[in-house]
């Protein structure tokens, strides 16, 4: 008991509950972080690529988010890492929350202006490697600071903030490309990428952790500490799996909706028609967000609601197996986002409940986040191929299924987490 009391507040378990001044920051700076990966994915990205090269546009967009996500596994668990070792005064998160928001607005400048698709692939993996050093920050925040009996709450409003964040960011520059095209889009995203970290990190406490305090630099153990055992710590790695699987699905069933609406729908208006499945979406996720979150919470139980919304989001896959019409856009829509908001609320806090140490929070829950950045490299490898020799977007959709059904078998092996 004498080493948890002489724990330094950077390392110590949190118990002072978190007030809404401190989240309405966190949820801002997470809206303002989504709208930075998804304005891009949903819309800039699939128009770029259709610009530079009509006829292999798939092929095009596959290559630049499948190269940009590999840069996301490497920065999100390095970014983490190197946060655990920082002693600055400031802080040992809020400097790299500030110089990830960088250099992810210098990326989404050098994309407003790329004039070939080696130029998109530089833009995007700076974007890349900037967010989710920011996104490997903002999710440490909440194992710093907020106590276990708070998280899925906090959690909820994340998943929230995400939703928000797509959203938005699909309004903001369907009506920029309206009035200026693709370079007054990117420029938008940066400025509110940089205003979204500038708040919570002017605004917010950051832990300065003691010298004393830090782990081991020497390059060996740096490495070394990278892998985390399955054997000695088996929750962290079916929570991880069942992460996994879950961000797989949603990847198959959202990254090629615009193409989905355009070539399978034949949708007369895929832009507008995005939009108002992002709405629905949206809506629904608000509602099961906050209904997990706060019913998580009060009763301290996560993988039931884990497991519903496995299922809830597997159906909304299946509808688009069914059918590829506009009705069962809008029903498989709102499905989705009730969903995945309600597994957003409670994975979190699980998460956060596997951690094996506090000393490397940021640096395990990087790792936890490649679960978020994996998926958008092996998505696009084997969309490719499903929609060409496959099956089209019906094998794709029931991918999207079976990857959220694994998920759910891969919780139930969680023992730590009731």
């Amino acid at each position: 008991m004498g080493e948890v009391r002489d724990l330094p507040e950077a390392l110590a378990e949190p118990v002072a509950r978190v007030r809404a001044g401190w989240m309405s920051l966190l949820f801002f700076a997470n809206i303002a972080l989504w709208l930075g990966i998804y304005a891009p994915i949903q819309v800039l990205l699939p128009k770029q690529a259709e610009l530079l090269d009509a006829a292999n546009k798939e092929a095009v967009f596959s290559l630049v988010t499948g190269i940009g996500a590999v840069v996301a596994l490497i920065a999100n668990p390095a970014v983490g890492l190197l946060s655990d070792r920082t002693c600055s005064a400031r802080g040992r998160r809020h400097p790299w929350t500030a110089a990830g928001a960088a250099v992810a607005a210098a990326g989404l400048l050098v994309l407003a202006f790329a004039p070939n698709v080696a130029v998109m692939v530089l833009g995007w993996c700076l974007v890349q490697a900037g967010l989710n050093g920011m996104l490997a920050m903002l999710v440490s925040a909440i194992a710093d600071r907020v106590p276990v009996p708070q998280r899925a709450q906090v959690g909820g409003l994340v998943g929230i903030a995400q939703m928000l964040g797509t959203v938005l960011g699909a309004v903001v520059v369907v009506v920029m490309l309206d009035l200026a095209g693709l370079p007054l889009g990117y420029a938008v995203c940066a400025a509110i990428v940089l205003a979204g970290a500038a708040a919570f990190v002017l605004r917010t406490p950051d832990a300065r952790l003691p010298v004393a305090f830090r782990p081991s630099a020497r390059t060996r153990d740096v490495l070394a500490n990278l892998w985390i055992s399955p054997r000695r710590h088996p929750d962290f790695a079916w929570a991880w799996g069942c992460h996994f699987m879950i961000n797989l699905g949603n990847a198959f069933g959202t990254l090629y909706l615009l193409f989905f609406l355009k070539d399978a729908v034949h949708y007369e208006d895929p832009d507008t028609g995005l939009l108002i499945m992002m709405g629905l979406y949206g809506a629904a996720l608000i509602v099961g967000a906050l209904i997990a979150g706060h019913f998580s919470d009060k009763t301290g139980r996560r993988k039931p609601y884990v497991l519903a919304a496995s299922a809830v989001m597997a159906i909304a896959a299946l509808l688009l197996v069914v059918w590829q019409n506009w009705t069962a856009a809008l029903a498989a829509s709102p499905l989705l986002g009730v969903g995945y908001g309600a597994y957003m609320a409670v994975a979190l806090a699980m998460l956060t409940q596997v951690l094996p140490t506090a000393q490397d929070r940021a640096k395990d829950l990087g790792v936890i986040n490649i679960a978020n950045s994996l998926p958008q490299v092996v998505a696009p490898m084997l969309t490719a191929p499903i929609l060409a020799y496959l099956g089209g977007y019906p094998s794709l959709f029931a991918a999207s299924a079976l990857s959220t059904v694994i998920a759910a078998v891969l919780v139930t092996r969680v023992k730590g987490v009731s």
